[in-house]
């Protein structure tokens, strides 16, 4: 059943969270008007509105009959620093080299500690007012402390790196040893089970040598937390590691002994057989980001299997990449893409639907990121992260029978209301109430002219 004895104390229920409320559990049990009780930070009872509302009179009420309750949307790859202050500022008529080189490590060099903790505020501002509970940040350059200190502001649910590389003549490249220790600095100072807590973060791509990300899987098996990196996004890592080591990327990373259940692989889109093979054997995760790569002509209607490999039991989550890539950090209108398109280019319509693009946010994205046993469904005892949407809007005039159908198709972050991480109220009537918002606004539009200045005086 879903209403049961809790494992938190009851009597210290607050808040009713009422609405139709699609659990994400085991049995994807829906309750057409039901509530999740919190108490603390846990969620200490799912059941029907009208008899938690019995035994919990004094508790506060959010939402009504017609609104819609999830748990909380994990985005699994998010960059929150660089891109976030010129966003929409890099132009589309260029080639992603010259995206990266000419315009993103510019900004990323010119960031001072103050721009890393406005950027990674104003990105969770606008991930928690769409939904977004828990984000694995993508490494950020310079400033992970005040990364962490913008989250924590804001309240979200996050993982945080440092990013590393180790190649000669890169940016911001290091000694694999001083990458590895900022990792595991990193490690002390932001233990696992925090709100905001670390992983191993490389850069990914060939801009790891084989001994730093041997070293760094290693160092996330034995420090109990995931580790992240991109590869594959486009041809070009494919060439390179044919050309470096005789073998494609996930060939080559597999026979090292780098992949395994907690690696989050972000993109993996240009794999052939024996690669999309390597993914299911080793259980591995992919983020996939479908906007970043629609964006950037990377070739993802073309090349890309994540389709494929959801449907053959892969670990899937789904991510929203950097504001100059996927612009918008919402992630279920990032969901409904990815469904669309993996329908379209299997030409199945019984391969995916808007249900699997929930479960990818929700307890499918925790399992990839192994965190389902407390968060990622809205169950008794489980960290109580929780979306409530209004139904008020003309998307909702009229309802369907599915809620998850209309809610993933019809509807997008735009309808969050209200959102609480950990039990806290952190989004009200569609608004972040941790922190203000508007006194952000004048200091980032400065920021954006400093960083655009620069690069005109560099170009």
């Amino acid at each position: 059943m879903v209403d049961m004895p809790s494992a938190v104390n009851e009597a210290m229920v607050t808040v009713l969270v009422r609405g139709h409320v699609v659990t994400m559990d085991g049995d994807r049990r829906e309750l057409a008007d039901g509530a999740v009780a919190i108490a603390g930070d846990r969620i200490a009872r799912v059941g029907p509105y009208q008899q938690l509302r019995a035994d919990y009179p004094s508790a506060a009420v959010v939402g009504t009959a017609d609104s819609v309750v999830t748990p909380g949307y994990i985005n699994a790859h998010q960059h929150l620093t660089g891109d976030r202050l010129i966003r929409s500022c890099i132009p589309e008529r260029i080639d992603s080299q010259d995206a990266i080189f000419k315009w993103a490590v510019p900004v990323h060099g010119a960031h001072t500690g103050d721009d890393d903790e406005l950027s990674a505020m104003l990105g969770a501002i606008e991930a928690v007012c769409n939904g977004v509970t828990c984000t694995v940040e993508a490494g950020t350059v310079a400033h992970p402390e005040r990364i962490a200190a913008g989250l924590q502001r804001v309240g979200m649910r996050a993982t945080l790196g440092q990013w590393g590389w180790d190649v000669a003549d890169a940016p911001f490249a290091a000694p694999a040893d001083e990458v590895l220790a900022r990792q595991t600095e990193m490690l002390s100072k932001l233990p696992h089970g925090g709100l905001v807590e670390a992983w191993i973060t490389l850069v990914g791509h060939d801009l790891m040598s084989d001994d730093l990300v041997v070293r760094a899987s290693e160092l996330a098996r034995t420090s109990g937390v995931g580790m992240t990196f991109h590869l594959s996004p486009h041809a070009g890592d494919p060439v390179s590691y044919l050309a470096r080591t005789g073998k494609r990327p996930f060939v080559h990373l597999r026979d090292l002994g780098v992949f395994g259940r907690h690696v989050l692989v972000a993109h993996a889109v240009h794999l052939d057989d024996e690669e999309v093979d390597i993914v299911l054997q080793t259980e591995t995760a992919i983020a996939s980001c479908p906007w970043a790569y629609i964006r950037l002509a990377q070739g993802f209607t073309t090349a890309g299997r994540h389709g494929e490999l959801f449907a053959r039991g892969a670990r899937m989550a789904i991510g929203c990449d950097a504001e100059n890539a996927g612009d918008a950090v919402d992630v279920l209108r990032a969901a409904a893409l990815f469904v669309g398109l993996a329908r379209d280019k299997m030409m199945d319509p019984f391969s995916m639907d808007a249900h699997d693009g929930l479960s990818m946010l929700t307890i499918g994205g925790a399992e990839a990121i192994n965190k389902s046993a407390t968060i990622g469904s809205l169950e008794v005892a489980k960290q109580a992260d929780i979306v409530l949407h209004d139904t008020s809007g003309p998307e909702w005039m009229t309802r369907s029978t599915d809620v998850v159908r209309q809610l993933v198709w019809a509807s997008d972050g735009r309808s969050v209301s209200e959102v609480f991480v950990a039990g806290r109220h952190v989004v009200s009537g569609g608004k972040c109430i941790t922190v203000d918002m508007e006194s952000l606004r004048a200091e980032a539009h400065a920021r954006r002219d400093f960083f655009l200045a620069l690069r005109a005086s560099q170009a």
